[in-house]
């Protein structure tokens, strides 16, 4: 009995093969012409299957990590930033902390790479298969307050709670009122011991008192952020300003 190429790519679909369906006569006409067994042309059209799951996984959770902009480790300027070693970037980049759900602490003024460190870690993550989100604490704070009422809100929230990796930007962006420090604390509560962090901010877990304002709630989530982490300290100048651009060229 003969099978159509048409049957075949029918019954693939069926199977959910879509991918391999699609290259199917392509492969047939590779298999005749370069005398591949039955087992070279399975090999072929499942790993080109599998290839383009991976592909579609990548960027869907690539797109729901909501990266405000991408930019990779590899694109960090380490050789400006001398707090930050060559050693300790690449233990940062073998993600054994994410394995171990450590938390990161990322620490310095404006301009010294901070959001893109987090960001390159995040890519980083997420292209060995974990699933990351991003969100600054001012659209943070917001997604807490409207998660019951707004649905879209309450799928944002649903998406960074199931994260591998969640990354706060800019914690000390603006200070809390109780119910807000309130939500703040519920949300790290349900985090711990599930998923890493990586908090980004321009003081030092002795200052976030200002921010929180309640001394209680203050101490409780610092208890659950510090006590599996690594508070890592950049300095020097802003690289934004250093490496700004100019409409008047060199003068």
């Amino acid at each position: 009995m003969t099978t159509s190429a048409g049957e075949l790519k029918q019954w693939m679909s069926t199977l959910n093969l879509t991918e391999a369906a699609s290259i199917l006569e392509e492969s047939l006409l590779d298999a005749q012409s370069k005398d591949w067994s039955y087992g070279q042309f399975l090999n072929h059209i499942l790993k080109y299957e599998l290839q383009r799951r991976e592909e579609k996984q990548r960027i869907k959770r690539m797109k729901w990590a909501s990266f405000p902009f991408v930019k990779t480790l590899d694109e960090f300027r380490l050789e400006e930033q001398q707090s930050l070693s060559k050693r300790h970037m690449e233990q940062l980049r073998e993600m054994l902390w994410l394995e171990h759900t450590y938390n990161l602490i990322l620490l310095g003024p404006p301009g010294v790479g901070k959001t893109h460190l987090s960001i390159g870690l995040g890519i980083e993550a997420l292209e060995r298969g974990h699933k990351v989100s991003f969100v600054a604490m001012d659209t943070l704070v917001h997604l807490l307050k409207t998660q019951e009422i707004a649905r879209t809100s309450q799928i944002r929230m649903k998406r960074i709670l199931s994260s591998d990796l969640v990354i706060i930007d800019d914690l000390m962006f603006l200070a809390m009122e109780k119910s807000e420090s309130n939500l703040f604390f519920q949300f790290i509560n349900k985090l711990y011991g599930q998923s890493s962090i990586i908090l980004t901010s321009n003081k030092g877990p002795e200052d976030w008192g200002e921010l929180l304002g309640d001394p209680a709630i203050t101490t409780a989530i610092l208890d659950r952020i510090l006590h599996k982490s690594e508070v890592i300290k950049l300095s020097g100048d802003s690289f934004r300003i250093k490496h700004r651009e100019t409409i008047f060229g060199n003068v």
